[in-house]
């Protein structure tokens, strides 16, 4: 599953990052690693970008972004 597939409020467990190398480490440093639990706090009006909750901050991510991260639900 893909973590631009979570609906608001739902929770997912990151398994893996897909990409060029610049953008994993870009995301590493925001906290999308391996393990972490992430939610989906909202949308914005249009549907992009998202906001989503892991390591206790909210990040906004475009849903094209989102579509690369790997997630298994909890």
């Amino acid at each position: 599953m893909r973590l631009s597939e979570l609906k608001k409020g739902e929770k997912g467990i990151i398994l893996r990052v897909h990409g060029h190398s610049l953008l994993r480490k870009r995301l590493s440093e925001l906290g999308f690693v391996s393990g972490k639990t992430i939610e989906t706090i909202r949308f914005a009006p249009l549907g992009d970008p998202v906001v989503y909750k892991i390591l206790d901050s909210e990040i906004s991510i475009r849903l094209a972004t989102a579509s690369l991260i790997e997630i298994t639900l909890p």
